[in-house]
């Protein structure tokens, strides 16, 4: 009905009134839709879309891809910001960027006119092999869910859902489809679904994609202990699931999806298919309470996000402004990571250097392209070549021959596209090319002044080079402004203050997930053999050294630690403790550092890791500037899961309390006990 006076009649229906409460008005809406208009909404079209249903003015809810930037279409018709890589804003360890981050994308998200952000990724990085390693955020569960939790609270402040993906242990795009995830329950709870947990039960995510694989046997999308037990009986939940896209193709059933708690099938109708729905209904293979249910949760995101309100009453949108610019360009300079600095090579002083060669594959490469779900199109994108010239313009001479400057910047890294960082594919080779292996060999022995920039989203094998080369930064994908950002590190504008939100090793083999093919990449199954022991979990327990260890990244400054303060000796119960310690700069730079706190349980009826991320705090200072850095700690920080009795406990005890720079460079000690 689209004449004036059936829209007359439809905006006085209850479900249009906004100063009714939410769930009366999805209760109101629910019990006027058909069941075949129920079938209707159940899948999507037009790739983003679900189906409008006209009768009661329910207009399409679109959602848009992607985890750093909104991409529309495939021809780049509609340009958005590119903001860096997932691992990139990780590495800044600041939630105020991520939040920021989830506002300015949803901002973008409302001003093409969608509803919905597919983003953000928060799998477990469990191997670096991983083709979307650069979309997702960390190896540690704790700094995951930190960060699922800024960007999920950012987006919906704007009244745009955030899409939480994938549910769960999506960790490899080998065989993605079909491949069985064999986890235990154990790794489950501590390592794969605090991000979600977190994200659900603090940010009160509106949406969760199910994964196309399987776990433990059973599909993402079909999951019922998954969908129904865990996201809404324990956590609470009140959003709905939708597939990943054509994930449905594997499953078996339609009955088995409206059974597991999944409400919408993307892009279109497979198992959804009204016809398939109808039958299985009629066959009383699922109740009209269980399929209400589903419906309602859509429902209820469509009115959280203002489908039925009056446009003046939303927040406006807007894309690629300048602010959106100037966050993509300080996430960038925030992420790039000091990884190597001897001799305090960097930063370079345009006063002091006459010429500067510039070489390498990526010094003149684009990353935007590429990437499945990450494919983005930006009005302009920063080569590094380009913010180089910006930054030296007719100070410092430019050249290609190494053996002619004072100092050599070498560009190397993967690509954003197939055999490299890339959605359907994991990485051809942990090794950058051979040919960018042999540029950096040659190079730094024509001028031993050779800085090397890698511009990848995920760890790569250095142990070639990497004792050769004074100075090393990971970039990362930086994003639209990654060349300014980049130039604003090497020649000090910025100093640098990533730290690495996962661990470098030296060979793949060092790597938990790369024990034998049964660990990867698998077969019909994939088998988690390391349990908790992912990342530096792994790393500190087999006592294997890295390259570069989580958490590690250098300054161009110094910081002391010091005068830690623990205010109990015992707790009991859930009684809080506060650990205190006072950070000084004490170099002649202004910088920010990361203080990470991490806990030891020292003795424990199971095998637990060495050392965790509990805690973390992002300050900047000032040269000789003194700030105290203060957290507070309660029994979750000190528990595990106990599998036999299938819950979280924490036992008494000694536990070490270790504050550092990284997860292997601790600075100040001390311990509490636990009573019980």
């Amino acid at each position: 009905m689209n004449d004036d006076r059936s829209d007359l009649e439809l905006s006085k229906l209850p479900f249009m009134d906004m100063n009714l409460d939410i769930e009366s008005r999805v209760e109101d809406l629910l019990q006027r839709l058909t069941l075949q208009e129920k079938f209707t909404l159940s899948s999507g079209m037009k790739w983003w879309y679900t189906k409008p249903i006209e009768r009661l003015g329910i207009r399409s809810f679109a959602m848009h891809d992607g985890p750093h930037g909104v991409r529309v279409d495939n021809e780049g018709k509609i340009k958005s910001t590119y903001f860096p890589s997932a691992i990139c804003r990780s590495a800044t360890w600041n939630l105020d960027l991520s939040e920021k981050f989830g506002i300015a994308i949803a901002q973008e998200i409302r001003d093409v006119g969608a509803h919905m952000l597919l983003a953000p990724g928060i799998n477990i990085q469990r191997t670096p092999m991983c083709g979307r390693t650069f979309e997702y955020q960390t190896e540690d569960p704790y700094l995951n869910k930190k960060l699922a939790v800024a960007v999920v609270k950012g987006v919906q402040s704007q009244r745009i859902a955030a899409c939480i993906k994938h549910f769960i242990c999506n960790n490899q795009e080998t065989n993605r489809f079909t491949v069985s995830s064999e986890v235990s329950e154990r790794a489950l709870q501590e390592i794969y679904y605090p991000a979600f947990k977190a994200a659900v039960q603090e940010a009160d995510a509106w949406s969760v994609m199910s994964s196309y694989n399987k776990i433990n046997g059973i599909y993402g999308a079909e999951n019922k202990h998954l969908l129904t037990e865990v996201l809404r009986d324990e956590w609470g939940f009140k959003g709905f699931v939708v597939t990943d896209w054509v994930a449905t193709r594997w499953g078996t059933t339609t009955e088995s999806c409206v059974n597991a708690g999944l409400t919408l099938e993307m892009p279109s109708a497979i198992k959804y298919d009204p016809k398939k729905m109808l039958q299985a209904y009629e066959e009383g293979k699922f109740s009209l309470d269980t399929f209400d249910e589903n419906v309602k949760r859509l429902l209820r995101v469509m009115f959280l996000v203002g489908l039925f309100d009056k446009e003046n009453t939303l927040l406006k949108g807007s894309r690629n402004t300048p602010e959106h610019q100037t966050l993509a360009r300080e996430i960038a300079e925030e992420g790039i990571v000091l990884l190597k600095n001897t001799g305090a090579l960097l930063p370079l002083d345009l006063e002091k250097v006459r010429k500067i060669a510039v070489i390498g594959p990526t010094a003149k490469r684009k990353t935007y392209l590429g990437g499945g779900s990450s494919s983005n199109f930006p009005p302009y994108e920063v080569k590094p070549i380009r913010g180089i010239k910006n930054k030296c313009q007719d100070h410092v001479e430019l050249v290609t021959t190494p053996s002619e400057a004072d100092v050599t910047l070498v560009f190397v890294g993967l690509q954003h596209k197939e055999g490299g960082d890339a959605e359907n594919w994991d990485k051809d080779s942990f090794n950058l090319p051979l040919d960018q292996i042999e540029l950096i060999n040659e190079t730094v022995k024509d001028n031993p002044n050779t800085i090397v920039i890698n511009t990848s989203g995920s760890p790569v094998s250095m142990i070639e080079w990497i004792d050769k080369v004074p100075a090393v930064l990971q970039a990362w994908y930086g994003g639209m402004e990654a060349g300014n950002a980049i130039a604003a590190i090497i020649f000090g504008d910025t100093n640098p203050s990533g730290k690495l939100p996962i661990t470098f090793p030296k060979k793949l083999s060092d790597s938990p997930g790369h024990t034998s093919k049964r660990t990867y990449p698998g077969n019909e199954k994939v088998f988690y053999e390391e349990g908790i022991f992912v990342g530096y979990r792994h790393f500190d327990t087999k006592n294997i050294k890295p390259i570069f260890p989580f958490g590690h990244g250098l300054s161009y400054t110094n910081f002391k630690y010091e005068n830690l303060e623990i205010n109990k000796d015992k707790v009991s119960g859930e009684e809080v403790f506060n650990i205190t310690i006072e950070i000084t700069n004490s170099g002649n730079h202004v910088g920010a550092e990361v203080v990470q706190l991490y806990i030891q349980d020292v003795e424990c009826s199971i095998e637990r890791p060495v050392k965790e991320l509990k805690g973390f705090k992002k300050v900047k200072l000032k040269p000789s500037e003194k700030k105290t850095i203060k957290f507070e700690i309660g029994k979750e920080n000190l528990s595990f899961f106990d599998e036999n009795d299938n819950c979280w406990k924490a036992e008494k005890g000694l536990f070490k309390i270790l504050i550092g720079s990284s997860s292997r460079d601790i600075r100040l000690q001390g311990e509490i006990e636990y009573l019980g």
